[in-house]
């Protein structure tokens, strides 16, 4: 599992595996969720595969409402739109990912702060298939 390059392929296998993995800068311990070939802080390119919980807490949020097309597809629009965030896990990094769970009609409601834990949406069939990463929220 982890002799696999660090790259972004890697991290779409581990995704369709149900796995949330982050790159580990080898030199200074730096974490990065999605991972990066090369450290940003330090520019080692001594990178290796860590697990992440996939838990932490909503950092940042908006509401689409005019969004690709694939998300048109499934039925996201202005009177149904979607939710985007940004994460803080529990590991002191941060990602980008969809958030389900929370009334996107009603962005008032969504609070900062809000407690999420890793989902992992699956779409497509065969060699179509792909799972891409969202966060739900986790009642209180």
């Amino acid at each position: 599992m982890m002799d696999r390059p660090v790259n972004d392929h890697s991290f779409e296998q581990f995704l369709g595996e149900e796995k949330l993995m982050g790159a580990r800068c080898s030199a200074c311990n730096t974490l990065f969720v999605p991972p990066r070939s090369v450290c940003v802080k330090c520019y080692s390119s001594r990178m290796a595969w860590t697990e992440v919980k996939g838990t932490g807490t909503l950092a940042a949020f908006t509401c689409i409402t005019i969004g690709p097309s694939f998300m048109a597809a499934e039925g996201y629009d202005r009177k149904n739109p979607y939710c985007t965030g940004v994460v803080e896990l529990h590991e002191k990094t941060r990602v980008v990912a969809r958030i389900e769970g929370v009334d996107s009609r009603n962005p008032e409601n969504i609070k900062v702060g809000t407690p999420v834990k890793v989902k992992f949406l699956h779409r497509g069939s065969a060699e179509k298939a792909r799972t891409f990463l969202a966060f739900e929220a986790v009642p209180e």
